[in-house]
C-alpha cells in the first residue's frame, strides 16, 4: 500500500501526472517550527523526515512525505498566518531571486530514502496593486512563501531555474526514483 502523508491536493495531482495514485492519504501532524538558527535546507529535510516517521503504517507499506520551504537567503518563509503576513512575504520577495527547497522522504519499514531539490525563482518587482491583487485571491493560504507558482502567482514569476514540479511541491523525477528504490512499481503492466 502506498500512503501519501500530505493533505496537499497539489502533491496528489502531481503524483497523478506520473500515474501514481496513493491507496491512502494520512497527513502527518508534526510541529513545523524551525529550530533556533536552523538553515532552510536542513530545516526542510528535517520536516520531510519527521513527517514520514509520524505517519502510521505497516512494515510493508510505502509512505511518501514532502516539505516545501521558501528561502530568502538564510530566512525561512513558511506558510503565512494571515493576509498581512502574506503581503509582507510578497514585498520581501519582490524583484528578488529566492530558493524553493522541496525535500522528499520515502519510508518502507525501517528503511528511509530522502532527497532535497533546490530551485531558484525570481519574482518580478511588485507594485502595491500586484501585492493587494494577489493577496485578495486567497491563493497564498497554506503555501510556503505566501504564493503558489501554479496559480495566479504565475503572473508574478518571470524566471525559474530548476524543477517546476518541485516548486509546486513535489519533484516528480526524484520522487519516482525514491518510490522505485522502495519497491513501488512505477510502470505497471508494462505501460
Amino acid at each position: 500500500m502506498l500512503i501519501l502523508g500530505s493533505a496537499s491536493p497539489r502533491r496528489k495531482d502531481l503524483l497523478a501526472q506520473i500515474g501514481v495514485v496513493p491507496d491512502a492519504v494520512r497527513p502527518a501532524d508534526i510541529d513545523e517550527t524551525p529550530q533556533k538558527r536552523e538553515l532552510p535546507r536542513p530545516y526542510c529535510a528535517r520536516m520531510a523526515r519527521e513527517k514520514v516517521q509520524a505517519v502510521d503504517a505497516c512494515a510493508e507499506d510505502i509512505v511518501l512525505c514532502a516539505d516545501t520551504t521558501v528561502a530568502l537567503g538564510r530566512r525561512i518563509l513558511g506558510k503565512p498566518a494571515d493576509a498581512t503576513e502574506a503581503g509582507a512575504f510578497l514585498r520581501a520577495l519582490s524583484g528578488r531571486r529566492h530558493s524553493v527547497i522541496t525535500a522528499v522522504a520515502v519510508r518502507r519499514g525501517d528503511r528511509l530514502w530522502t532527497r532535497e531539490v533546490v530551485s531558484q525563482v525570481r519574482m518580478k518587482r511588485l507594485s502595491e496593486a500586484d501585492v493587494a491583487g494577489y493577496v485578495a485571491t486567497g491563493d497564498w493560504q497554506g503555501k510556503a512563501g505566501g504564493y503558489g507558482i501554479q496559480g495566479p502567482a504565475g503572473a508574478l514569476i518571470p524566471w525559474i531555474s530548476g524543477s517546476f514540479s518541485a516548486i509546486v511541491g513535489l519533484p516528480l523525477a526524484e520522487t519516482a526514483q525514491l518510490l522505485q528504490a522502495a519497491g513501488y512499481p512505477l510502470w505497471k503492466d508494462g505501460a
